[in-house]
């Protein structure tokens, strides 16, 4: 059994449940109420403070609770990131492939945030945004709670240039640059996005680097920050990105195969320091291919 030991938090939802016990099993049906009583018994379930709670405690609509995620025999990611910046406010890391930014789903201990955190020794650390599993690249993560909310704004504002880049089948019809910009909405399984009819809410701006018979090498540049946006947009133009296995349709990939890594890379980030005003721009090394 593989434990996290940085907490999830969850904000408790209206409904029917007259303890905790009987709202987290109902909110979490995939959890065993065995498991949820060992939980308990082992302080795995807490208040905000860190005091342990207990299963017959009311459900409290709107209380914040932290809770230790658990999976069993979590696959290794057999990749490491790099720390490529770091001072006092900010951490900039260069996430291989495969790798989760955050837990979830079956990956806890087998992420960014829990690798860096030891790393560093820094349970403080926040990433200020993420990018899928399937991609590599850069990630900015604040060090420090007190200037955080500086660096969120970058995101918030879209005051951060963000360049990626993508191998992907030739598009010899189309005339570069491409701006894709369509409704992107959740499709069918849950964790799949689709392009939907109404007001558009992604943006993503599109050239190619270089030219090959078969594949080429295009520059991404998402204007939103949709999830899976350009995964999306690339596979709506005819192009999916190599390696893509939810987009235009989705494929079975057993969670310790390794063999084809989406060839999609968080390349460079570019922005104007909050603190002292200075500009800021840091590239990653990979290469796709």
């Amino acid at each position: 059994m593989s434990t996290d030991d940085l907490p999830s938090h969850l904000q408790l939802a209206p409904g029917p449940w007259a303890s905790l016990l009987e709202g987290l099993c109902a909110r979490f049906p995939a959890i065993t109420r065995a498991q949820w009583l060992d939980r308990f018994a082992r302080g795995r379930v807490q208040a905000l403070d860190g005091s342990a709670l207990d299963p017959g405690q009311p459900w409290q609509a709107g209380r914040e609770i932290r809770y230790f995620r658990e999976v069993a025999q979590e696959p290794v990611v057999p990749f490491e990131a790099d720390i490529l910046y770091r001072d006092a406010h900010l951490l900039v890391a260069d996430k291989p492939h495969f790798l989760p930014v955050m837990p979830a789903g079956r990956h806890v201990r087998q992420t960014l945030l829990a690798r860096l955190v030891a790393c560093t020794g820094n349970p403080a650390l926040v990433p200020l945004h993420r990018i899928d599993r399937g991609t590599a690249g850069l990630v900015l993560f604040s060090c420090n709670p007190e200037s955080r909310a500086s660096y969120q704004r970058l995101f918030a504002e879209r005051k951060i240039e963000k360049h990626y880049e993508a191998l992907a089948p030739a598009l010899p019809d189309c005339v570069f640059p491409v701006q894709r910009h369509s409704r992107l909405e959740r499709g069918e399984p849950f964790h799949v996005m689709r392009e939907g009819i109404g007001a558009p809410n992604a943006l993503s701006r599109i050239d190619v680097i270089e030219r090959g018979r078969e594949i080429w090498r295009y520059a991404l540049e998402p204007v939103s920050g949709r999830k899976h946006q350009l995964r999306v947009h690339m596979a709506a133009l005819g192009a999916p990105i190599l390696g893509d296995d939810c987009y235009p349709r989705l494929l079975q990939r057993a969670p310790d195969d390794f063999s084809t890594p989406l060839q999609l890379l968080a390349r460079r980030l570019a922005f104007i320091d909050p603190l002292n005003g200075e500009p800021r721009q840091f590239t990653s090394p990979r290469r796709l291919g």
